[in-house]
């Protein structure tokens, strides 16, 4: 909004001295950061307040570490509600709604933000650690992404194309599998689009388990794919690095570091011990936004290995159903792995700060990807 108030069509530009710094990202994103932090850290409290006298509180499960159901009983949930509405403020104040990827982002978050909303909602009223059943989840969350993907794709804001990381100028045409390949297979990107979506929402909800342990991660992978959008989004760079030059998706990175504004704001109250967890409504749609920004950057696998925490997560629930129906035996004590290492003596704290030095690194590994063409 400032930008199209300052700079195009800029009615007030030529009021005051000064308003072309709003033409750079580079400014709107720091301020973009700001913005989101300090919207998420005032609102938190009243929020916090409410929810207690409304007894809004996280339902604890009866099959979690004995833990849990001493320390974190009576705190409030939903947070996520209030880091959305950083990231949505944040965001049309400062990135250019002109182009279609910040709308695009956005309807991914809210969209997923809502599924998860009713969940936590249905658990709260109810009482129940059941809320919306599984297979509605998977089938809102396709909806949802496979229309915003379709959208992207139909507009040409993505292509059919798959870079793989390492390989400079390396992808996977999935219209060009082979020579007289028909152009229909060119749907399968989509299709892959939203199985990366709906993974992971739901890979940053399993790791939603222990105080700031998920918020960590996922301002890291906002943080560099921030970084990414910055460079996809100017071809001069993109040329030099040898990635996906995508018009206009440099406005990613305004929406990409305000998550990391809300999340600090949220970290502030959600640090050990917790004083609010964002809830399905967080985790859901911060997971989807991740992958939508991965997708419309068009680094989607890098995803796997910047967000390599939220995989192990997933992963280890895989391994751990899979082994136990088949062997009747647990690979871990308890599954996701971050309750394993509470069964195996790690005090909360040190699981989360190991997680997150984890995060840094394989966020490093990420970016160096971008060189090493």
């Amino acid at each position: 909004m400032i930008y199209h108030l300052f700079v195009e069509p800029g009615p007030l530009g030529d009021l005051l001295p000064g308003t072309n710094v709003f033409r750079y990202i580079t400014f709107r994103t720091a301020w973009g950061l700001i913005t989101a932090l300090v919207v998420a850290y005032l609102v938190f409290p009243p929020f916090i307040n409410w929810m207690k006298q409304q007894k809004m509180n996280q339902i604890i499960r009866n099959d979690g570490p004995e833990s849990h159901l001493l320390n974190k009983i009576g705190t409030p949930t939903m947070g996520g509600v209030c880091i959305l509405l950083g990231i949505a403020v944040s965001t049309l104040l400062w990135a250019r709604l002109d182009e279609p990827v910040t709308w695009m982002g956005l309807t991914v978050m809210l969209g997923y933000g809502a599924i998860g909303f009713y969940d936590d909602w249905k658990k709260v009223m109810y009482q129940s650690s059941d809320g919306l059943a599984g297979r509605w989840k998977l089938v809102l969350q396709t909806l949802i992404g496979g229309g915003v993907v379709a959208w992207a794709y139909g507009t040409g804001v993505v292509d059919a194309s798959l870079p793989v990381p390492f390989l400079r100028e390396g992808s996977i045409d999935f219209a060009h599998l082979w020579d007289g390949a028909p152009t229909w297979l060119g749907w399968l990107y989509p299709a892959f689009a939203v199985f990366i979506l709906v993974g992971a929402s739901n890979a940053v909800n399993l790791t939603d388990g222990l105080d700031g342990l998920a918020i960590g991660p996922v301002m890291t992978c906002a943080a560099t794919y921030g970084a990414i959008g910055y460079l996809a989004g100017n071809a001069r760079f993109a040329g030099y690095l040898g990635i996906p030059y995508v018009a206009g998706v440099g406005e990613l990175t305004v929406f990409s570091f305000a998550i990391v504004g809300a999340g600090l704001g949220f970290l502030w109250y959600n640090a050990y011990p917790a004083q609010v967890f964002m809830g399905d409504v967080g985790s859901l749609s911060l997971g989807g936004t991740l992958a939508v920004i991965s997708i419309l950057t068009k680094h989607e696998i890098l995803l796997a290995i910047v967000g390599g925490i939220f995989v192990l997560e997933a992963l280890s629930v895989i391994i751990q159903v899979v082994s136990f129906k088949t062997t009747g035996k647990r690979v871990f004590a308890m599954a996701p792995i971050h309750h394993h290492y509470e069964k195996k003596g790690w005090s909360e704290p040190k699981i989360i700060v190991r997680f997150w030095i984890l995060s840094i690194i394989l966020a490093l590994v990420g970016l160096s990807t971008l060189k090493l063409r």
